[in-house]
């Protein structure tokens, strides 16, 4: 088996710019920035898309917020957890059949 001359312990690969510090990625995506920008490609907001673009993702965010405790309350609801047995036509020791 080969084994890795960088000591990766940890399962994660040490390639890739997921993989560098914080500050490198940084000072690479603000090369790319000002490139785009000296080449004229680059896209700046108006004040009006910056606030669509806002009002958008909050809409998103109380959407899934929304969604997660729907899930969760249908989840402990489906997972078998009776707060009251009666309730739900489970035997509660009557019977009305005679």
């Amino acid at each position: 088996m080969a084994s890795n001359s960088q000591g990766n312990m940890g399962g994660k690969s040490n390639r890739g710019f997921a993989s560098m510090d914080p500050q490198r990625q940084r000072e690479i995506a603000s090369e790319g920035g000002r490139a785009a920008h000296e080449k004229g490609t680059a896209h700046e907001f108006t004040s009006e898309e910056a606030r669509e673009a806002g009002r958008k993702g909050g809409q998103a965010r109380s959407a899934n917020r929304r969604n997660a405790v729907m899930n969760q309350n249908s989840s402990s609801h489906a997972s078998g957890s009776n707060s009251n047995p009666g309730s739900h036509g489970g035997s509660s020791g009557s019977s009305n059949n005679e």
